[in-house]
């Protein structure tokens, strides 16, 4: 498979302190397992159905590539402290 990309949306964040804590070790793991983050924040703007909304979009060199990292021991325990909170929304989308 070649170039995707994940989007993540944070459809509500519960505790902030649970993301800032979880973001300090996602970013590294994410970056060392071979990912590259193209954008990160809420949307400057939106148009019809739009969310303002924290969404991450993450380059990754092929599916299996980002598997693994979220599968990285330093990715899990970015998981751990997020616990819970926040409800995401993540999808992979091919590159054009």
């Amino acid at each position: 498979m070649s170039e995707i990309y994940q989007i993540t949306i944070y459809k509500q964040i519960i505790d902030p302190e649970k993301v800032a804590a979880y973001a300090a070790l996602a970013g590294p793991a994410i970056t060392a397992g071979g990912g590259t983050f193209v954008a990160r924040g809420e949307p400057v703007a939106t148009k019809e159905h739009g969310e303002v909304t924290r969404t991450v979009i993450i380059k990754w060199p092929d599916l299996e590539t980002a598997y693994a990292a979220f599968a990285s021991p330093g990715y899990v325990e970015a998981l751990n402290k997020l616990d819970g909170g926040a409800i995401r929304d993540i999808r992979y989308v091919p590159a054009c």
